[in-house]
């Protein structure tokens, strides 16, 4: 017990080391100042934009840079659903691999242009070396870069700037960091032992003479922009629990800091932006407490085990089932509320044979999406729920209220509401749909509170652009290929959408002076405040599931029924 507990302080205590050294390096990026990737990336760029017609100074107003993202994210698309249409034709396809069914190619094409990486297939029987790197790996960069440009873009509204230009942020994110962490991170991860080929399925003898398939693949390449760029979708069907995607100790490592390191320096880029490092941290450590407090009530449901299990055999042991031997209960839950903290969605163990309280953990952070949230948009999601704050307190003072100098009127207000409505919307109505029609249920595996959990689990990771899934639903059906797709679109564009209108008006807004009766948004107090907001808004909203879901299985599991 002690050492799994060991093992998750240090990975805390690395992240808490490496966050204000990567955070000051993306504000240095996206403020256009100096790096040490100048020589090289400079040139490399400056010839992409003079090919495709762009001038860095250019800034675009808010609507100019949601129309760049979703023409950009269309084009790819479109690209990407025809490539893998025809792999057949294309090479690096040793097993010769046709087009999957329309419905399946249509909801992977969709899942990773919007960052979700949900997926209804198994890599290693149904896409081609080329599909896999080629098609959802540029995916994968480009997706992530988006949700990061946005996140950007967001920062510098509220800051008073102008939110840039998205062909530039677009590329800069990918050449200065997603692009030269990810060349490190496979180095590395090939030093662990993931492999990296294009040779093709391996034919082994096993010791009873029989013959054995080993899928292969460039697995440490497609593995760490999975991590880094919070895209979670697996090389093998698997994903992280597969050891040629995480084969140790030392990989699971470098799979879980790719995973936080961008969401969690992102609060102290905002820091630099907003000259206000002191408040980048109370938010830091914010979100922080609450991210321990998950994994520490995951932690203790794993080790403590089965009741029912524990009973029947008069023993006392950690929940062992869907997980690997050698990761364990204690990372297996560490990685589970990680992955659905920061929106990656990949996995080391199965999340449908985690115990309910790590099944309340999981849900609850796709329900927030702030802790530490997805690529770029998770930071834009903490920051809605700061200005609700602000206007809550404000009220409560009786004065206008006020965020970096800016008032916060109505139409910042609807915007904020359509970010924080649009969620349970696109959650709760398919589930009612999914659960109340016998057509939908064909691929749900438990008829009691778990398989409402499964059920709500699934489109939960498609509006909050996560991915992982409850896996006990039978999910490859036209059923749930097309009606996730309502929720992967609208949880992915929507929010985008009014979040840069917001930062467009709150940009454009003159700053009013401070005076002694001006709120302070870098004090502990209001940091505590904004907490309890967030919270409660997220419990209100989601409670009725989470009582009929985790709460209900767990207490089925304590009265030994």
């Amino acid at each position: 017990m002690g050492q799994g507990f060991l093992q998750i302080g240090l990975t805390l205590c690395i992240v808490i080391a490496i966050t204000p050294l990567f955070g000051k390096y993306i504000a240095r990026v996206f403020l256009g100042e100096r790096t040490l990737l100048d020589f090289l990336m400079n040139p490399i760029e400056r010839s992409m934009f003079v090919f495709a017609g762009v001038r860095r100074k250019d800034d675009m107003t808010g609507w100019e840079y949601i129309r760049a993202i979703l023409c950009c994210n269309t084009v790819m698309a479109i690209s990407v659903y025809f490539l893998i249409y025809f792999q057949r034709l294309l090479p690096w396809n040793p097993n010769g691999f046709g087009a999957p069914n329309w419905d399946v190619l249509l909801h992977t094409t969709i899942s990773f242009v919007t960052n979700t990486d949900q997926q209804h297939y198994v890599g290693e029987t149904t896409l081609s070396y080329f599909s896999q790197v080629a098609a959802l790996g540029f995916l994968m960069f480009t997706s992530a870069a988006t949700g990061l440009a946005v996140g950007i873009a967001f920062i510098r509204g509220l800051t008073g700037r102008r939110l840039g230009n998205f062909y530039v942020d677009l590329v800069r994110g990918i050449t200065r960091i997603l692009l030269p962490i990810s060349i490190i991170g496979a180095i590395a991860l090939l030093v662990t032992g993931v492999p990296q080929t294009l040779a093709g399925t391996m034919d082994v003898t096993t010791l009873e003479g029989g013959t054995q398939y080993l899928a292969r693949g460039p697995v440490a390449s497609f593995e760490t922009i999975k991590l880094l760029g919070e895209n979670g979708g697996g090389f093998f069907g698997v994903n992280s629990a597969h050891p040629f995607e995480n084969p140790n100790g030392a990989s699971n490592l470098i799979e879980m800091l790719a995973m936080i390191s961008i969401p969690a320096a992102l609060i102290y880029t905002y820091g630099i932006f907003a000259n206000n490092i002191k408040q980048a941290w109370l938010l830091f450590w914010m979100v922080f407490v609450i991210f321990v407090i998950l994994v520490g009530v995951t932690a203790v449901g794993e080790l403590q085990g089965n009741p029912l299990v524990n009973t029947a055999f008069g023993l006392e042991q950690p929940n062992l089932e869907g997980k690997e031997v050698r990761f364990g209960w204690a990372q297996t839950a560490f990685w589970a509320v990680m992955t659905t903290a920061t929106m990656s969605g990949a996995v080391n163990g199965m999340h449908d044979s985690l115990m309910p309280q790590g099944i309340f953990s999981t849900l609850f952070n796709l329900f927030i999406q702030v802790i530490w949230g997805g690529q770029g948009t998770g930071t834009a999601y903490l920051f809605i729920y700061l200005i609700l704050t602000v206007f809550l307190t404000g009220l409560m003072a009786g004065r206008t209220p006020e965020f970096l100098g800016r008032k916060i009127e109505k139409r910042e207000i609807v915007l904020a509401s359509v970010v924080l409505l649009i969620h349970p919307i696109l959650i709760l109505i398919p589930s009612a749909i999914a659960l109340a029609y016998p057509i939908s249920l064909s691929g749900i595996s438990n008829a009691g509170y778990h398989g409402i959990s499964q059920v709500v689990y699934e489109y939960a990771s498609a509006a909050a652009n996560n991915g992982s899934g409850l896996e006990g639903l039978g999910d490859n059906t036209l059923w749930w290929n097309l009606s996730t797709l309502v929720s992967l679109i609208g949880g992915r564009y929507i929010p985008m959408i009014a979040i840069l209108l917001l930062a467009d008006g709150m940009s454009r807004k003159q700053p009013v002076q401070e005076t002694p009766a001006t709120l302070r948004t870098d004090s502990l107090v209001f940091t505590g405040i904004t907490a309890g907001v967030t919270l409660v808004l997220g419990v209100l909203t989601f409670f009725p599931v989470l009582a009929l879901g985790p709460i209900a299985e767990g207490l089925k599991l304590a009265s030994g029924s």
